[in-house]
């Protein structure tokens, strides 16, 4: 039985369920011929309480990375988890993240760990859903021509409380309420977390080096309740699109509000749920739908991909 040792970066809700579901799956890597050890997870406070697997080892000391042959980073935030990881990397040892705005914005150096293989994503957009990997692996033979998709749950809430009546404001601080909205918001209703997903997504299908800086966003903090209602009276539906196209021979990505037809796959199969909509030349139109945010749904896609790595697939390489 070998040995692997793993290093967990924040132990919030995702943080935790990623231990949980280690845990869970013992059997699983014990099939692989693997015993996972997590060496260390990283936290601000020891002494919070928090539904981890017995003899979890917590730890304020980052020293711990040292050893680990491994990475998991689930702590947010850009600057402080790439200075954590920067020397992990450089070491050649790989890193598994859901981490959508670390990937987006600081890419100019991920790039080439990412090229390497030595970086695993799949949970960064759409949590659980799988449409990382598909993109950068099977859909390469397709020629891409667009994208479509709804990819923040927090967004998709407050747009469908609105539908039901209620205004932006109430609908915000319900969402709010129920943890779905930071606080402040901006980073959700803003477009800036569809924007880095979008980011992300156009590096496996339009240009392996699309910066986050050529999203042109905007957010649904001026939806009114009269344009949600307006567009329903005409058999349509509000929602805040990531869209990905070829403009006159140069890509061009954008989120934005879209008043879309009840049928359109994004109402439909996107109901209360993140959605893709997918067309290329070859493979025709493909439609992803499911969990798009949650800790259990995001652990799952994290230990995914930890299992990828044991096996001995490469990370998520983008165009090169």
């Amino acid at each position: 039985m070998r040995t692997v040792t793993v290093g967990v970066l924040g132990c919030g809700t995702v943080g935790q369920d990623v231990l949980n579901l280690i845990r869970r799956r013992e059997a699983i890597f014990a099939d692989l011929g693997v015993r996972i050890e997590v060496a260390g997870v990283l936290v601000r406070d020891t002494t919070r309480p928090r539904a981890c697997p017995p003899g979890t080892p917590l730890t304020t000391d980052p020293a711990f990375l040292q050893e680990c042959g491994v990475v998991i980073e689930a702590m947010g935030g850009v600057e402080h988890p790439m200075s954590l990881l920067r020397p992990h990397l450089r070491s050649g040892r790989p890193v598994i993240t859901a981490n959508k705005a670390l990937l987006a914005e600081k890419w100019d150096e991920l790039r080439a760990y990412a090229l390497d293989g030595k970086l695993y994503y799949e949970a960064s957009v759409m949590a659980g859903t799988p449409v990382i990997g598909p993109m950068s692996t099977v859909l390469r033979a397709s020629t891409f021509e667009r994208l479509q998709a709804v990819l923040n749950g927090t967004c998709l809430y407050i747009i469908t409380q609105m539908e039901q009546g209620k205004e932006y404001a109430q609908a915000l601080a319900e969402a709010q309420a129920l943890g779905y909205a930071e606080d402040p918001p901006t980073l959700d209703v803003g477009g800036f977390d569809t924007a880095h997903k979008l980011t992300v997504l156009a590096r496996f299908c339009a240009d392996g080096n699309f910066p986050y800086d050529r999203v042109q966003v905007q957010g649904i903090e001026d939806l009114t309740l009269a344009d949600v209602q307006a567009a329903r009276a005409r058999g349509e539906r509000i929602k805040l699109v990531a869209e990905l196209e070829s403009v006159n021979g140069e890509w061009q990505a954008r989120v934005s509000p879209q008043s879309l037809p009840e049928d359109h796959p994004l109402c439909t199969a996107g109901a209360s749920r993140n959605a893709m909509v997918y067309e290329g030349e070859e493979c025709g139109t493909l439609i992803f739908a499911g969990g798009g945010a949650g800790g259990m749904v995001t652990a799952s896609a994290m230990v995914g991909d930890l299992l990828d790595w044991v096996i001995g697939f490469p990370g998520h390489v983008p165009l090169h």
